[in-house]
């Protein structure tokens, strides 16, 4: 038996110990120094451990575990300032730094979930099949292609991403950016279009990611990862990938597995393939 599995298992169980104290202790913000001391370490030697095992700093870690309880707390109801003193912050300012880090939305925002927004939508022919553009004031919040099985199922996926916003039938307001969106070289209007979405801070850094993709080319998901500094999340960014809520804008159809296989998507593969062969075509005549 290697010499170091002993080591390794005792640092496990002091990541482990770590982990149940930041958890039963999360309402308070313990300090590094007083996990650390719980575990019998020094700051600089618990900072490595735990870094190294679980791949966040106790920081980062503690930082999840607050923002998730006070996810649950706005989802009861709770003000603002009940979730921030239930949580152990300050105040909502502290409240607010934590969302905009972890959700990139304000704790308001989130709490909100889409009320007083209102959401245009309309469904529409494209080269790809039917499809259902939302648009706010802010900019266009979804697209999607409709799947003949479940026509209703692109409403629904609206209205689980916005639960608390107004949806409103508009195909006269959406219907240019259909245009637009496919057709950029025949729209007389040349204004770029503005996207306005909603979610962690991850999955926007993965969103912009693919924007690096050229159109009619691939990229795994492993080079994704990697453009984003962890080259070891490449499962995490699939995740990210398949939870893109506006298509095609942001072409998570561009993205591949490493040994060249399509991989899934979210409106069927065949839809996948359309869409690669249909930019490579235009990019070579």
């Amino acid at each position: 038996m290697s010499s170091l599995l002993p080591q390794q298992s005792d640092d496990y169980q002091r990541v482990e110990q770590a982990i149940y104290y930041l958890q039963a202790n999360a309402h308070r913000q313990p300090s590094l120094a007083e996990v650390a001391a719980s575990l019998h370490l020094s700051e600089y030697h618990f900072q490595r451990l735990f870094t190294r095992w679980a791949g966040i700093s106790p920081k980062r870690f503690l930082q999840y575990l607050t923002k998730e309880q006070a996810r649950r707390l706005l989802e009861q109801s709770a003000s603002l300032l009940e979730t921030a003193h239930a949580v152990g912050l300050s105040g909502p300012g502290r409240l607010h730094d934590l969302f905009i880090t972890c959700e990139a939305v304000t704790p308001g925002e989130y709490k909100q979930r889409g009320a007083g927004l209102t959401i245009r939508y309309g469904c529409h022919p494209s080269p790809f099949g039917e499809c259902l553009v939302a648009i706010t004031e802010r900019g266009i919040c979804g697209l999607a292609f409709r799947n003949q099985s479940n026509p209703a199922h692109l409403l629904d996926e609206l209205s689980r991403r916005w639960p608390m916003a107004h949806l409103e039938e508009d195909t006269t307001a959406t219907a240019p950016l259909v245009e637009q969106i496919f057709e950029p070289q025949s729209h007389a209007v040349q204004q770029p279009l503005t996207i306005f979405l909603s979610g962690s801070n991850f999955q926007l850094k993965v969103w912009e990611a693919l924007l690096r993709i050229p159109a009619g080319s691939v990229a795994a998901y492993e080079d994704v990862a990697r453009w984003l500094g962890m080259p070891s999340a490449a499962r995490a960014v699939s995740r990210a990938v398949a939870c893109n809520p506006v298509a095609y804008l942001i072409p998570c159809h561009r993205v591949i597995r490493k040994l060249g296989d399509f991989g899934g998507y979210h409106y069927g593969t065949a839809r996948k393939q359309a869409l690669l062969g249909w930019e490579m075509a235009r990019q070579a005549a």
